[in-house]
């Protein structure tokens, strides 16, 4: 290729330590998978890229953007055999709750969590866009490609991912034309979100009727761009009305609407839209499980979501939501007919049954995770409102 630049791995390694020491997160240098050098001030004695890895090591292009589960970015340079791992960065703050949970999949050890998460703490923020400028940078020195921002494909998780055949397209013509016929539709769609109904979502997604979006745009693709950010803004708004943290509703538009700036083809501007769409309905809906969708509910539902992997501390909910604890366990058993405790319970049994599911954590790992006092507790609360034993659940 012309303009090639070849790089002894001496001089990557230069390049890794002068970058890592610019940007504040860690760098690393693999030639194959085997790693050859790392730098990270931050203090991390437990890697969380152990969770991603498999993901990043499978990205084919010389430059590529990799978003967590959790809007952590990591951002992959390759050259031949030799490949450059920047991350995690992320623009906002990650919540305790967040923290933990990817303290957690790294396999970091109860005694260190605390030691993690203020390292993880000390990691610069960068948004995303930064992020890609320096692997363009870095790409022109290894490659010698000129690359920008629309040259790099995004690539999510696995589990956000939604199949093609979900959207239902005519000629690209299924979700938006030219005359307006949006309002009836829009509702239902908002309604759907701020409830939490999945269902219906899914249900709808199925038998998607034509939506007619009028113009915003004289180009074509920069009308479906258009669009969904006035989807993603809409559908924001109404998980926050149904209880969603509004920092996470807002900063997961902003995340979205930066990832469809970059696609260049319709169909996977419709795909990541409904993939939006699932997205905030479900975190509504987890929010809003098996309890009635009161305020005071709503509140007491988050504040668990926040704090699933802490000891239950009833008396720190009821402070924080400015109620004594005995007038907090009543009004709540009043508006729900189910006890803080059950309620609390209840919560930390389905995340069990999600982690039991899609990780190979071990019984005793998740027990401790969640907060129970022993796996023999665990058990026997997993029993009374799963049904069935971890052991059990897991064989299934």
């Amino acid at each position: 290729m012309e303009g090639v630049i070849c790089v002894k791995k001496m001089d990557l390694t230069y390049l890794c330590g002068t970058i890592g020491n610019l940007c504040g997160f860690p760098v690393r240098l693999y030639e194959g998978d085997r790693l050859l050098f790392k730098v990270d001030h931050s203090g991390l004695k437990y890697d969380p890229i152990i969770s991603f890895q498999k993901d990043l090591f499978a990205l084919k292009e010389h430059v590529g953007t990799y978003i967590t589960p959790r809007y952590y970015f990591y951002g992959v340079v390759s050259s031949n055999d030799i490949r450059l791992i920047m991350g995690p960065t992320r623009q906002l703050p990650a919540t305790d709750q967040q923290l933990r949970e990817l303290a957690f999949l790294s396999n970091v050890p109860a005694d260190a969590t605390q030691e993690f998460m203020q390292a993880m703490r000390s990691l610069v923020p960068m948004p995303l866009e930064s992020l890609q400028q320096i692997l363009c940078t870095l790409n022109y020195v290894m490659n010698g490609e000129k690359l920008s921002l629309e040259d790099i494909a995004l690539n999510e998780p696995a589990e956000k991912q939604i199949a093609p055949s979900t959207v239902k397209t005519n000629d690209e013509q299924t979700i938006y034309e030219e005359s307006h016929n949006t309002l009836a539709i829009e509702q239902t769609l908002m309604n759907m979100i701020r409830k939490g109904d999945t269902d219906a979502l899914k249900a709808w997604i199925a038998a998607a009727p034509a939506v007619h979006a009028g113009p915003m745009a004289q180009e074509h693709l920069r009308q479906y761009k258009n669009t969904f950010i006035v989807t993603a803004t809409l559908a924001a708004r109404s998980a926050i009305r149904g209880g969603m943290n509004v920092e996470e509703a807002l900063s997961t538009s902003d995340l979205l609407i930066r990832n469809c700036e970059a696609l260049q083809d319709v169909q996977s501007i419709l795909r990541l839209q409904i993939n939006m769409l699932l997205t905030y309905t479900e975190q509504v809906a987890r929010l809003r499980e098996g309890i009635q969708p009161t305020p005071l509910a709503i509140a007491v539902s988050e504040w668990v979501q926040r704090h699933l992997s802490e000891p239950i501390d009833t008396e720190k909910l009821a402070r924080e939501l400015h109620y004594s604890r005995p007038h907090l366990s009543r009004k709540f058993r009043e508006e729900t007919s189910m006890t803080l405790t059950d309620f609390i319970l209840t919560k930390k049994s389905e995340e069990a049954t999600r982690l039991l599911a899609y990780t190979d954590k071990s019984l005793i790992a998740i027990s401790d995770y969640l907060g129970f006092s022993s796996q023999s507790h665990f058990s026997r609360v997993f029993k009374k409102y799963i049904g069935k034993t971890p052991s059990e659940y897991k064989a299934q």
